[in-house]
């Protein structure tokens, strides 16, 4: 009876588990985004992010400088293109908006886009209309209309999953419960002469105890156990020398990722400046927190280290946190730009981290494992269409990292 009350319990924790995929599925489909639109905007919703977020909203709120809302209806084409190419340039010429507007947030200056052509522009005044334009998200109510919100039944689900679990799991716990005290049953009651125990529990148990301890066998098993935990823990430790996985050092000023790069969006590239095109991402100087902290939160005590560090002509001194050895060579660009990974593949999720810490090993045998496993990113590459084309006729399956020399020692270490 037991064992079919065990069963009935697995086959229901079983079902639970489908349940919770099957919910998380619906879940993300429902909530997937849509496609954009046009080419061009999403372009100008590429360049906005890379380029603009930093200092502008595509809505009417101000960040360092004003909402971009509307702002087509307030200037022309013309002027606009000519204010991203060289803002300050506008400003010089007397121009009495750009004067106003200059003087309005306290006469900071634009960064200029000399590289921005008219299809960059337009890209992104299409990617700014699209998300000023408010949209809402309706279902038909239960005669038809539209007027009834559409709600997100995702949490629900999930809070509904969690009971049914905990649910489950109280039942294996009594099911546990009962079979120990079946035991303890059988136990106590001990063999009998004319229905009389012979022997207390306690004797039988002390007696049991007795003979295990005095086992050899029992004796050489224990010492096994423990000399093999002993080796694994030994090993384990001259392993992790030189692992920092988990190292969050304290940092001279107290910036927050989570901020800056969550709840703000500002993109990696603009304080890594390097992350996309050299070895080394690079530290940000003083001037780039200043492109913001000239009027952000200056009497922020955090921020006055900056203005510190600025007027002693002194760099901040950011401690490293990922720090490969100098034996091994490792390109940012070569990952990040021609390869397409996303920098949450080595750091983590960097955009939810108050304080960065090192989430991924770092260790060669994590680097070779990421190139058995990794496919190389082929599509719209026109770096890789020649290996490409030659791994297609060669080999059916989809072409990896290890297939194009990424297990040769020679490609790290030189």
């Amino acid at each position: 009876m037991i064992r079919n009350f065990y069963k009935s319990i697995l086959a229901l924790a079983v079902v639970v588990m489908v349940s919770f995929s099957s919910a998380f599925a619906q879940d993300s489909t429902a909530t997937a985004a849509a496609p954009a639109g046009g080419g061009d905007t999403a372009k100008g919703e590429t360049l906005f992010k890379n380029n603009c977020a930093q200092c502008h909203a595509p809505t009417n709120e101000q960040v360092v400088g004003p909402g971009l809302a509307g702002i087509e209806s307030r200037r022309d084409f013309a002027w606009l293109k000519k204010w991203i190419n060289n803002p300050m340039g506008v400003v010089a010429s007397g121009d009495k908006y750009a004067v106003e507007l200059f003087n309005k947030f306290n006469k900071t200056q634009m960064t200029a886009f000399p590289n921005f052509t008219d299809d960059d522009v337009k890209a992104i005044l299409a990617y700014v209309k699209s998300a000023s334009t408010p949209t809402t998200t309706e279902t038909k109510g239960p005669n038809g209309g539209g007027d009834a919100k559409a709600t997100d039944t995702g949490s629900g689900k999930f809070i509904n999953v969690i009971l049914v679990s905990l649910l489950v799991i109280m039942g294996l716990v009594l099911v546990a419960l009962l079979g120990i005290l079946q035991l303890l049953n059988k136990l106590t009651g001990g063999s009998t002469t004319e229905g009389v125990p012979s022997t207390s529990f306690g004797e039988r148990l002390q007696n049991g105890i007795k003979n295990v301890v005095a086992n050899k066998t029992v004796r050489t098993a224990v010492i096994w156990v423990f000399v093999l935990l002993a080796t694994k823990a030994t090993f384990d430790g001259l392993y992790g020398i030189g692992i920092h996985q988990g190292y969050a050092p304290k940092q001279p000023i107290a910036f927050s990722h989570k901020l800056h790069a969550g709840e703000m969006k500002i993109n990696c590239a603009y304080c890594h400046t390097g992350v996309y095109k050299g070895k080394q991402s690079g530290i940000p100087s003083a001037n780039i927190c200043m492109n913001c902290h000239n009027t952000i939160k200056r009497e922020s005590p955090e921020i006055q280290k900056i203005y510190t560090a600025i007027q002693n002509d002194k760099p901040i001194e950011w401690v490293r946190v990922h720090n490969l050895p100098d034996l091994a060579y490792f390109n940012h660009a070569q990952h990040t730009n021609v390869g397409g990974l996303d920098c949450k593949n080595c750091h983590g999720e960097i955009d939810k981290m108050e304080v960065v810490q090192q989430r991924s090993t770092l260790t060669m045998g994590w680097c070779v494992d990421c190139h058995r496993k990794t496919e190389v990113n082929g599509k719209n590459n026109a770096y890789y269409d020649k290996l490409m084309e030659a791994h297609s006729m060669a080999s059916k399956n989809t072409m990896k990292v290890e297939d194009i020399g990424g297990l040769e020692c020679a490609r790290c270490h030189y």
